[in-house]
């Protein structure tokens, strides 16, 4: 099944895809900057500058963290954060609906797997 993927490019600059919202995605899951960028095969550090990136993007954070101790630190979503990952996602679903039909008819003239 073909899948759409949104990659907004701000009038101010910024950018955000899919990437960054599966990382904010993964933050939630796991509760920590580092699992999450374990879990979608990048570096902490790839994953925290990514998180600071988009705290600094939008005028209010969308990740809070809690500095580690003996446990290790936390990060968790903030509701902004999650509304952001709720409306990226609501587009992303609009999008595929008002595209099934024209996606549908270029899937049908696609060669077949191993062609």
């Amino acid at each position: 099944m073909t899948q759409i993927s949104l990659k907004f490019d701000f009038a101010n600059g910024e950018r955000l895809g899919p990437g960054k919202v599966d990382l904010l995605e993964q933050v939630r899951a796991h509760g920590s900057i580092a699992a999450a960028g374990r879990a979608m095969g990048m570096s902490y550090r790839r994953a925290w500058l990514l998180i600071d990136a988009l705290n600094h993007m939008f005028v209010e954070p969308v990740v809070m963290t809690q500095m580690g101790g003996r446990g290790g630190g936390a990060a968790t979503l903030t509701p902004f954060g999650e509304t952001i990952v709720r409306r990226y996602r609501a587009l992303q679903a609009k999008t595929a609906q008002a595209a099934a039909e024209d996606l549908a008819a270029l899937e049908a003239v696609l060669r077949p797997a191993g062609d």
